[in-house]
């Protein structure tokens, strides 16, 4: 009766198989997933306005988005907790005269009726970029690549 199984010969084959495919796809990786960062931090922030913008309206107050480009984070309405955004990504926010902080630092502020001052918060690294859009008489908040 022969005996069911791999022999040693067969694993070592099976093993430097695997290691020849991710010796050629391994270096094609890093290549794909600047995309796939930058696509997320646009969401993140995103995530972030429509979290202020929800609690301007359930809390019955003014709310403000606040990003600090130099120091790569933002936070919502003062929060004690920051968020942080990537390294690698070029920033830039353009919102209303009266909401800038600083040179590097501004707010997007939402009111208790769901409206905001407007503004737009753009992200990119190389040739790709996203642009997280507050409508100010909505306060909609769309992505556009």
């Amino acid at each position: 009766m022969a005996s069911r199984g791999f022999t040693l010969i067969e694993l070592l084959v099976v093993l430097a198989l695997l290691g020849l495919v991710l010796a050629v796809v391994s270096p094609l990786v890093p290549n794909a997933l600047p995309g796939v960062a930058l696509k997320g931090a646009a969401q993140d922030v995103a995530a972030g306005l429509r979290y202020a913008r929800s609690l301007a309206v359930t809390e019955n107050r003014e709310v403000a988005f606040i990003l600090d480009i130099e120091g790569r984070r933002y936070d919502i309405g003062g929060e004690a907790r920051k968020h942080d955004l990537p390294g690698e990504l070029a920033l830039s926010l353009f919102t209303a005269r009266s909401e800038q902080v600083s040179e590097t630092t501004g707010k997007i502020r939402f009111f208790p009726d769901g409206s905001s001052t407007g503004g737009r918060v753009s992200l990119a690294r190389g040739q790709q970029q996203y642009h997280v859009t507050v409508d100010w008489l909505t306060g909609r908040i769309s992505i556009v690549d």
